[in-house]
């Protein structure tokens, strides 16, 4: 399995798209934005420049753990690669979980050059523990996009499974809050924001950067959205076996 981990990612790490929309991105972006807003913007009602990082990030990750789910699975059960790995050893849900830890490793590289350009251009200093806590909550708390992704990959064509979650993608950041703040949106839409996994993930990290524990709400609808997500993308998965 770590093999089949390591040619998942490398794979990945070679796709040019990858690299420029899912990486560079949220890079160029945060840079847009802090120029932009500048500190003394109240984003997320932390410090701004940190907060920024967190939505951009969060931003980052979220495209990470769906595009590298949801185009190469949708690819690779059309080539057939599904069949093939029905002949391995290998237990067919253990393919989600490759697929989902995959996933973990895409997501650093994007949520790690965030940081990097919060530290360098907008003088970012958080304590160890922020710094570590943001980093990790933020790694982990993508299990459930990555999930989607996987349902989107299992139930959809190659190229119409990358406009979906493309639009997917841009549809969570922007009514989740990441790219504009939650706050100066019409109430409609912050009532959807409320219910969104997508804000509810940021919100974690903006909590953190402020100096305050996450609010019970927003992990309760991490792991809820994530349960969901991975139950549902097991029963798509079984599907697309079926048919494969």
């Amino acid at each position: 399995m770590p093999n089949y981990i390591k040619i998942e990612a490398l794979r990945m790490l070679r796709n040019r798209r990858y690299i420029i929309f899912v990486v560079g991105f949220p890079v160029v972006f945060y840079l847009i934005f802090s120029s932009i807003w500048g500190d003394g913007a109240g984003v997320g009602g932390g410090r701004a420049a940190a907060a920024l990082m967190v939505s951009m990030g969060a931003y980052g990750a979220i495209a990470a753990a769906m595009m590298s789910t949801a185009v190469p699975w949708a690819q690779e059960r059309q080539s057939g690669w599904l069949r093939q790995l029905r002949t391995t050893p290998l237990p067919g849900w253990w393919t989600i979980v490759v697929k989902l830890i995959s996933s973990l490793l895409l997501v650093l590289p994007s949520l790690l050059l965030v940081c990097l350009a919060a530290v360098l251009t907008q003088g970012v200093r958080l304590p160890a523990g922020e710094w570590l806590s943001v980093v990790l909550l933020l790694w982990l708390g993508v299990v459930p996009f990555a999930a989607l992704g996987l349902i989107i990959g299992s139930l959809l064509a190659g190229d119409t499974a990358q406009s979906v979650a493309m639009i997917s993608m841009f549809g969570l950041a922007i009514l989740g809050g990441l790219w504009f703040p939650v706050e100066i949106m019409p109430e409609a839409m912050r009532n959807v924001a409320q219910v969104l996994p997508s804000f509810s993930y940021a919100d974690i990290g903006w909590h953190i950067v402020a100096g305050a524990a996450p609010p019970l709400s927003d992990v309760v609808t991490i792991i809820a959205w994530g349960v969901a997500l991975c139950v549902t993308a097991v029963f798509a998965y079984r599907r697309a076996l079926a048919r494969a």
